[in-house]
């Protein structure tokens, strides 16, 4: 596997989106095809579902480990999500960022805001459906909520969309592997800001480091 890149600040990637618009897809996709990042597994009090792997997929805790995460200042931000509650380690963006690596996280609008408060070199990317009917038929297809959730789920949707103009980037994700294309894009320019890379790399060119 190739080094992450030297000279440059790594950087938090914030991915969000309504339920259904394929975030979750996009986050995989930059992780499985761009060796400069790596994953921010996120804490929740919601449990396993299927096949998931405590660690892989989330990190799995009651409800008194969240209380004393949130009173120990330990989360870069944490919201309730459907009933459950989510949240990001400080810990375990700032040791990935410190390897050198970008970190990818999928967290709703609530946490988007809350980690470009704390780290402003964060980029955050809004993920859209390219309908209404389009979310609907995903989260239906889905075929593992009931009917209540969907309409939940859709309510909660149209919230969020009022939020998409306080993030950096928006993907419309008709077609996942062009979404996926463009997440990609969009990180790759991101690294080529002149304020990512200091003065570190100049100094050692100017004198043939």
């Amino acid at each position: 596997m190739p080094e992450p890149t030297e000279g440059r600040a790594a950087f938090p990637v914030v991915i969000s989106g309504p339920s259904g618009a394929g975030k979750t897809t996009i986050c995989e996709g930059i992780l499985s095809r761009d060796p400069e990042t790596a994953y921010s597994v996120s804490v929740t009090t919601r449990p396993v579902r299927g096949a998931e792997v405590g660690g892989e997929h989330y990190e799995f805790v009651e409800d008194a480990a969240f209380d004393a995460l949130v009173e120990r200042g330990e989360l870069a931000e944490w919201a309730v999500v459907h009933g459950f509650r989510y949240g990001t380690r400080k810990r375990l963006i700032e040791e990935i960022t410190a390897s050198g690596r970008d970190v990818v996280m999928d967290v709703d609008v609530q946490g988007g805001m809350s980690i470009k408060k704390l780290y402003p070199e964060s980029v955050l990317i809004f993920v859209l459906p390219p309908s209404r009917r389009a979310l609907e038929d995903r989260l239906r297809g889905r075929g593992t909520d009931s009917e209540e959730v969907i309409e939940t789920r859709l309510a909660n949707a149209i919230a969020e969309l009022a939020w998409a103009a306080e993030y950096d980037y928006v993907i419309v994700n008709e077609d996942v592997e062009t979404a996926v294309n463009d997440a990609l894009s969009i990180v790759a320019v991101e690294r080529m800001r002149a304020s990512r890379w200091g003065d570190r790399l100049l100094r050692d060119l100017a004198h043939g480091g």
